[in-house]
């Protein structure tokens, strides 16, 4: 591991996916990440092709260059904290999984364990999500489900709050330090409410749920605004805290572009009435 010097950044490295439409993936990761105050790097584990409404195409970039973006950041600038977002196949996770096991040490991993967009394209394979199980998992300080993911890690729908606990509990028991599920849209609570489970307590987490179109890339800048303040030195329930305080107000400032599910605003605090201060300078 790199030293630290005082003048020093905190830094979260950023492992997946690119979006060309610029809201969610590897785009929202470095806005969200800088947002919050801290240097973004990345890792680019595959390219693809969507804008507001649908995903289109999407091809991996191949192991050996993954590896090396990975080396290239690692024996330059020390990281603070990592964050993984779209690994589509089995691979790409055993390369990622090998790489954080020789170099990491204790630096925490936050997984976003992303399976499919919002238009219904799938984004990993199915027979990555053993691999994922059995190697990523593992490894995360935190990994970060939504109703969708959860559901399919935990083997169980996943629609009330009970059954959000419940999830929790058993992606706690496939390996990760703490689990923490995205409530969304439950059946039986109009909040937009997530659940911590670290082995023994439960915290919740629950907001106003925000009446807006404007949700692309929701769980990519959560995630990644949670590795942001992980890497500021805040403990993981504060960081949570923190990040779900940021990411409520990104989409109450949605970016109404496109014709379909807009991105959040993450910049919103640089706004002043609709321009950016040194507009009114």
């Amino acid at each position: 591991m790199l030293q630290r010097r005082a003048t020093d950044t905190p830094v979260v490295l950023s492992i997946a996916g690119s979006d060309s439409g610029g809201g969610a993936g590897i785009q929202a990761d470095i806005k969200s990440i800088q947002a919050n105050g801290v240097f973004a790097a990345t890792v680019i584990t595959a390219v693809t092709a969507q804008n507001t409404r649908e995903v289109t195409a999407a091809k991996d970039m191949p192991v050996n260059l993954v590896e090396a973006q990975f080396r290239a950041v690692w024996d330059d600038i020390r990281v603070d904290a990592i964050k993984t977002g779209m690994l589509s196949s089995s691979k790409i996770i055993e390369a990622v999984s090998r790489l954080l096991d020789k170099y990491r040490g204790d630096v925490p991993v936050v997984v976003d364990p992303v399976m499919i967009s919002k238009s219904g394209f799938p984004l990993l394979k199915d027979d990555a999500v053993k691999t994922m199980i059995e190697r990523l998992l593992p490894i995360a300080t935190v990994v970060t489900p939504n109703a969708h993911e959860a559901s399919r890690l935990a083997d169980m729908e996943v629609k009330s709050v009970a059954d959000a606990k419940e999830a929790a509990k058993k992606i706690r028991a496939l390996g990760p330090a703490n689990v923490l599920v995205k409530g969304g849209h439950l059946e039986d609570d109009d909040r937009a409410v997530d659940f911590l489970f670290d082995g023994e307590s439960m915290h919740v987490f629950a907001v106003p749920r925000v009446d807006s179109d404007n949700t692309h890339g929701t769980g990519c800048t959560y995630a990644s605004a949670i590795a942001a303040n992980l890497a500021k030195g805040y403990p993981l329930v504060k960081s949570v805290e923190r990040a779900k305080g940021y990411v409520t107000m990104a989409i109450e400032n949605g970016i109404p572009i496109g014709s379909g599910h807009g991105p959040t605003g993450h910049f919103y605090y640089l706004r002043s009435f609709g321009r950016f201060p040194i507009e009114d300078v």
